[in-house]
C-alpha cells in the first residue's frame, strides 16, 4: 500500500515536481547572493541615525525598508519624479539599482504559478502535495527497506538506480518535506484559506498638529536598531494629521511627527509569527544557508525522479504482477516474500493464483512490511524466504527478525516457512532457517514443517503444495512455470586450459563483450554495466536452471571472462569447458554487490583457491589506482593449474598487485592457503589491525579453513573474522 502511495503520485506528477524543485533551487541562489552583497548597517546603529543620513542625501525620502538579508532600500520623490536605491547604511548614498532582479522574478513566476496565474498556482500547488505525498511515503518506505528506523544509513544493496535513489532520499526526504508543507501553507494564504491573525493599530486620530521635528529627536527611532528594523513609512508633505509608521520584529506602531511619540502600537501575533517563519523556510529569506541547503537538497527531486522510474521499470520487468491482491485486512492468508533477486515472486505469483482459485482471499507482500496488527482476519502466514550471501536476510525481508523479536508474542495464525536456496552452497536456505528458528522460540504455532527449494525446483514446489493444500483441507496443485531472464547471447573468442596434469580440466573462457543498446546503457540492462564479482547466469542446453559464475572482468576491460573447472557429471560446465572459439552460450548478467573491493585506498586482503581467483583477478587487473592489494592463491601446481600465471608478475610489475603468495597442495610438502596464511601472521595481523579489508573466494572448505586460520592470527590483537564481517571488512563468495 505505502508503494503504491509512492509509486503513483511520483510518476504522474514528475515533470511538475521536477519544475517545482528546479525553479526551487535556482531561487534559493538569490538570498544568499543578496546577503553577500548587501552593504550592512554597522553594530548599533538607531534607525533615527539611520533615516538622517538618507534624509540628509534624498531629502524627499518617503520609505526606508530593510529586507531579512540586511539589505536596506529607500524610495523617495525628487521633483516630482519617483527614485530608488540600494542603500550604504554608512552614508546613507545609494549604491545599487532597487529595481527587482528580472531572471528571480521570471523564475519566482514560473515557481508559483508557471505563467497561468490562478491555474498555474493550484497545478504547483498540487505539485507540492504530490512533493509532501512522496516523502512520507518516501520515508516509510526508506525505514523498511533499512530494516527500521535505527537502521536508517545502513549500507544498501541491490542495482544502482535503486541504491541512488534511496542514498539521495537518505539525504534530501526532510528538505523536501520543509519545502512542500510550506508551499501547501503559502498557497492556502494566498487564496485566504487560513485565517489572517495579524493584528493592524487603529490609526490614530488625535496628533499633535506640529511638523518639522529633527529625525534625531524622536525617541523611539532612537532606541529602535536597525537590525529590527523592517519598514519606516514617512508621513505625507505638508499633512499635519499624517504620522510615521514603524515597522519592525516586534510589530507595527504610530509616531507623531511633531513630537515623536508613540500614539498607537500592536505586536505581532503569534500567528504572524508562525507565518514569517514559514516563509522564510520556504523562500530562504532571512535564512540564506538554509535556503542553500533546501535548494541542494531540492537537486535530488530529478534525479530521484529518474532513479525511480528505472526502479519501477525493473520492478515491472523482475516481479510478476499479482492479479486480486486482497488488503491486507481482509485476507484469509498473508503471503510474505523475502526476495534478492526477484525469483521468489513468482512462486509467490504461483501460490497466491492457486489459492485464490481454491477460495482463500490472500494479501502478497515483502517480508520487510511484516505487521501483524494489519492482519485482523489472518488464519496462516506463509513465508517464501530466499537466503542472500552468506546467510543474510534478502533485499524484501531487510529488518523482518527484528520485527518478530519486538513482538510481544507471535501473531495467532499459523506459520509455515519455505525456504529457496542452491544445495552446493554452504549457507544453503541459511536465512529462511533463521526465520523458521525465530518463530518457534517465539511460540508461533506451526502450519507447515519447515521446508525448502533447492534451484527453483517446480517439483519440489509442487509436492510442498500438495502438503499445504492437505494443512488447508484444499486441493492445491502448484504448476510453477520459472519466468526465464533476459538473456543474451556471448560469443567465445579464446580460452586457456589448465589441470589436465590433476585430472581437473579448467579453462579460462573469454567471451565477446555484446553491443549494448542506448537504452541499455541508460539503465544499466544486460551487460551495458558490470565489474568482477559480478555474477553471469549461464543458461545449459536441456535445462532452465541457470548456473552462476563469478565474472574475472569488468565492462572496461571490454571482454566477459569466467574461470571454470569441469566437474563430474555436471551438466554446465561440461558444456562450457568444450567451447570452441566462435561459439556461443546463452547467459544473463546479475549484480553482486556484496562482493566488491569498494573505492576505499585502504589495504586488500584477496584469498583463493583454484577458480575462486577469478574474481580476485579481475579486482587485481582494475587496480588502476595502485591499492595495495595482497593476493594469496592457492593451486595444486603450478604447472597445471596456476591460473593468470602469465599475468602475475606483470601486474606486480606495474603496481597493480603489491604482493602474491601462492600455496600448493600437490608435492613433496602439500602446502594450503590457510597455511600460507599462517606463515605471514605478523604481516597480516598488522594489516587488518590498520584497516585492511580481506576477500575470501573459493570452495567452502577452504574458506572454513581460512577462517579458522585467521580466527588464530587476529586473536592476539583482539579482533575475529565475525568482528570484521559487522564491520562489513571481510566478506565471502563461496560454493
Amino acid at each position: 500500500m505505502i508503494r503504491a502511495f509512492h509509486r503513483w503520485p511520483g510518476l504522474f506528477a514528475l515533470a511538475l515536481v521536477t519544475v517545482l524543485a528546479l525553479s526551487g533551487a535556482a531561487l534559493s541562489v538569490f538570498p544568499a547572493a543578496e546577503r553577500l552583497g548587501a552593504p550592512q548597517a554597522e553594530k548599533g546603529l538607531s534607525v533615527a541615525e539611520l533615516a538622517t543620513r538618507i534624509q540628509a542625501a534624498y531629502p524627499g525620502v518617503e520609505q526606508i525598508r530593510r529586507g531579512p538579508s540586511g539589505r536596506i532600500t529607500a524610495y523617495w520623490f525628487d521633483g516630482g519624479a519617483p527614485g530608488s536605491a540600494v542603500i550604504d547604511p554608512a552614508t546613507g548614498q545609494g549604491v545599487a539599482s532597487a529595481d527587482p532582479n528580472q531572471i528571480e522574478r521570471w523564475l519566482t513566476n514560473l515557481h508559483r504559478s508557471l505563467f497561468l496565474g490562478d491555474g498555474g498556482r493550484i497545478a504547483m500547488a498540487a505539485g507540492a502535495a504530490a512533493m509532501l505525498v512522496l516523502s512520507l511515503s518516501g520515508t516509510a518506505l526508506v525505514a523498511r527497506r533499512a530494516g527500521g528506523w535505527p537502521h536508517w544509513f545502513t549500507r544498501l544493496r541491490g542495482p544502482l538506480s535503486g541504491r541512488l535513489h534511496v542514498e539521495i532520499a537518505r539525504i534530501a526526504v526532510l528538505g523536501l518535506f520543509l519545502s512542500s508543507a510550506t508551499a501547501l501553507w503559502m498557497t492556502a494564504s494566498t487564496f485566504d484559506l487560513l485565517p489572517d491573525g495579524g493584528a493592524t493599530p487603529a490609526f490614530p486620530t488625535a496628533v499633535s498638529g506640529e511638523m518639522g521635528v529633527a529625525l534625531a529627536n524622536l525617541a523611539v527611532l532612537g532606541d529602535t536598531p536597525v537590525a529590527e528594523l523592517r519598514e519606516l513609512s514617512f508621513p505625507y508633505p505638508g499633512d499635519a494629521t499624517d504620522v510615521f509608521t514603524l515597522k519592525t520584529d516586534q510589530g507595527t506602531g504610530y509616531l507623531d511627527q511633531g513630537t515623536g511619540a508613540l500614539l498607537n502600537w500592536s505586536d505581532l501575533t503569534g500567528w504572524e509569527r508562525v507565518s514569517e517563519t514559514i516563509y522564510m523556510l520556504h523562500t530562504g529569506q532571512g535564512a540564506a544557508t538554509l535556503g542553500l541547503v533546501l535548494g541542494i537538497m531540492a537537486l535530488g527531486v530529478p534525479a530521484m525522479g529518474a532513479t525511480g522510474v528505472l526502479v519501477w521499470l525493473a520492478a515491472r520487468r523482475g516481479r510478476p504482477r499479482i492479479r486480486g491482491n486482497q488488503p491486507a485486512g481482509r485476507a484469509d492468508t498473508i503471503l510474505l516474500v523475502g526476495s534478492e533477486g526477484g525469483s521468489t515472486w513468482g512462486f509467490a505469483a504461483t501460490l497466491h493464483a492457486a489459492l485464490t482459485d481454491a477460495g482463500q482471499s490472500v494479501h502478497v507482500a515483502p517480508m520487510s512490511g511484516f505487521a501483524p496488527a494489519r492482519y485482523a482476519r489472518a488464519e496462516q502466514i506463509i513465508m517464501l524466504a530466499a537466503t542472500y550471501g552468506d546467510g543474510n536476510a534478502p533485499a524484501s525481508a531487510k529488518g523482518f527478525l527484528d520485527r518478530l523479536s519486538a513482538l510481544d508474542r507471535a501473531p495467532s495464525s499459523a506459520l509455515a516457512v519455505l525456504g529457496f536456496g542452491d544445495r552446493s552452497f554452504p549457507a544453503y536456505c541459511a536465512f529462511a532457517q533463521d526465520v523458521a528458528a525465530a518463530a518457534e522460540a517465539k511460540g508461533w504455532a506451526e502450519l507447515l514443517p519447515f521446508d525448502t527449494i533447492d534451484r527453483q525446483s517446480p517439483q519440489d514446489f509442487a509436492r510442498w503444495g500438495r502438503a499445504l493444500g492437505e494443512a488447508l483441507g484444499i486441493d492445491l496443485e502448484l504448476a510453477h512455470q520459472p519466468v526465464p531472464p533476459a538473456t543474451e547471447t556471448l560469443t567465445l573468442i579464446s580460452r586457456r586450459d589448465y589441470g589436465a596434469e590433476v585430472q581437473a580440466p579448467t579453462a579460462i573462457l573469454r567471451f565477446a563483450l555484446p553491443r549494448a543498446t542506448i537504452w541499455q546503457r541508460l539503465t544499466g540492462a544486460g551487460f551495458a554495466r558490470f565489474a568482477a564479482g559480478d555474477l553471469i547466469g549461464i543458461m545449459p542446453e536441456g535445462s532452465p536452471v541457470p548456473r552462476l559464475y563469478s565474472l574475472a572482468s569488468a565492462r572496461r576491460d571490454g571482454f566477459v571472462e569466467i574461470v571454470v573447472r569441469k566437474h563430474p557429471g555436471g551438466l554446465c560446465s561440461s558444456q562450457l569447458t568444450a567451447l570452441a572459439p566462435g561459439d556461443t552460450v546463452t547467459a544473463f548478467l546479475r549484480r553482486n554487490p556484496g562482493f566488491q573491493p569498494g573505492r576505499s585506498r585502504t589495504p586488500l586482503i584477496l584469498i583463493g583457491a583454484g577458480t575462486g581467483v577469478g574474481p580476485l583477478a579481475g579486482f587485481v587487473r582494475g587496480n588502476a589506482r595502485r591499492r595495495p592489494i595482497h593476493l594469496y592463491f592457492g593451486m595444486r601446481h603450478p604447472d597445471s593449474d596456476f591460473f593468470y600465471g602469465e599475468e602475475m608478475p606483470v601486474w606486480q610489475e606495474d603496481g597493480r598487485l603489491a604482493r602474491l603468495v601462492t600455496a600448493v597442495s600437490r608435492g613433496a610438502r602439500p602446502h594450503y592457503v590457510q597455511d600460507a596464511l599462517r606463515g605471514d601472521t605478523a604481516e597480516l595481523a598488522r594489516l587488518i589491525r590498520d584497516g585492511a579489508r580481506v576477500m575470501v573466494c573459493g570452495g567452502r572448505d577452504m574458506a572454513a579453513g581460512v577462517a579458522d586460520a585467521l580466527a588464530e592470527i587476529l586473536a592476539p590483537v583482539g579482533l575475529t573474522p565475525a568482528v570484521l564481517k559487522a564491520e562489513g571488512r571481510y566478506v565471502e563468495d563461496v560454493y
